[in-house]
């Protein structure tokens, strides 16, 4: 013990430089706390960058939810580099992200897997999706189970987003529509499925003079008109929405029709759409089989 206490005085008396003085002592220790204060400064101006741009990103996401009425609730993505010796060796990276998400666009729901591939070298960096796989909850609109392959077989999500964004749009438009003759003529407007119905059928209320005459057990015959509107979406994803006129009307009011007026409704129908367009050509319709009253 006494050989140790004398090796640390010895120490001590060849570097008594070495022990700091309590002036020295107390500025390290200030140092100390100035920069771990900076440090945490500036850890929380950086914590105010990140949710800055959270929110933006968040607002930004918000917006374009509301614009197109996707929304996107799940999503997961997996990152696998591809190496080779003959890639390495030309100094070309290939990077393999598999993708995998869920969502909504308003009444229709979707699943989408894609895998990109990205590859790069040291002039660019190219991407491409190498597969992608659709899955849709079952609907009602018919339309969609052949633009979906499409969507598959071209692997071009583009396409798939936008044209869906438009055929929900035309679909939304449709059932206002419909709402909204239904409302204004219910004793001449019928929906058998409801506003969300792609055809609507249109009664006679008025009483022409050739129907007046055409009777048969007791009961006169009524004028049907039959609007269908279907909403298709040709090979390049544009949506075209296609209305047609269907008659059905008594054979003995066929026979009476001597100026071909009820089998000519369709063509006239289809140049009245090109020059009034869809909402003023069904209520042009409407109007000719409703009474006065009915107004």
């Amino acid at each position: 013990m006494d050989a140790e206490q004398a090796e640390v005085r010895a120490l001590q008396s060849e570097g008594p430089d070495l022990r700091p003085t309590p002036g020295e002592d107390t500025a390290q220790v200030q140092k100390s706390f100035q920069e771990i204060y900076q440090s945490d400064s500036e850890g929380w101006e950086s914590l105010k960058d990140l949710r800055s741009n959270l929110g933006h990103l968040e607002s930004e996401l918000l917006f374009l939810s509301t614009l197109t009425g996707i929304n996107i609730r799940n999503y997961s993505k997996k990152t696998e580099n591809l190496m080779s010796t003959e890639v390495a060796e030309k100094n070309i990276k290939k990077v393999l992200q598999s993708h995998r998400l869920s969502g909504n666009c308003h009444m229709i729901t979707f699943q989408l897997e894609f895998q990109i591939l990205e590859i790069q070298n040291k002039e660019n960096l190219s991407s491409v999706i190498t597969d992608l796989n659709i899955i849709m909850e079952p609907t009602s609109y018919s339309e969609l189970s052949e633009f979906v392959s499409r969507a598959e077989e071209r692997r071009d999500l583009f396409m798939f987003f936008r044209s869906l964004h438009f055929f929900v749009e035309w679909c939304e438009y449709r059932k206002r529509t419909f709402k909204h003759f239904k409302e204004k003529y219910p004793a001449a407007v019928h929906l058998s499925e409801g506003a969300s119905s792609s055809y609507m059928k249109i009664q006679s209320t008025s009483k022409p003079g050739f129907q007046r005459h055409l009777v048969m057990d007791h009961t006169s015959f009524r004028f049907e008109l039959v609007i269908v509107w279907r909403i298709q979406i040709d090979e390049e994803g544009k949506i075209l929405p296609k209305l047609d006129l269907l008659t059905n009307v008594p054979q003995q009011a066929l026979k009476l029709d001597k100026k071909g007026v009820i089998e000519t409704a369709p063509l006239s129908f289809r140049s009245l759409l090109g020059v009034l367009g869809i909402e003023a050509a069904l209520e042009s319709l409407i109007k000719s089989l409703c009474t006065e009253k009915n107004d």
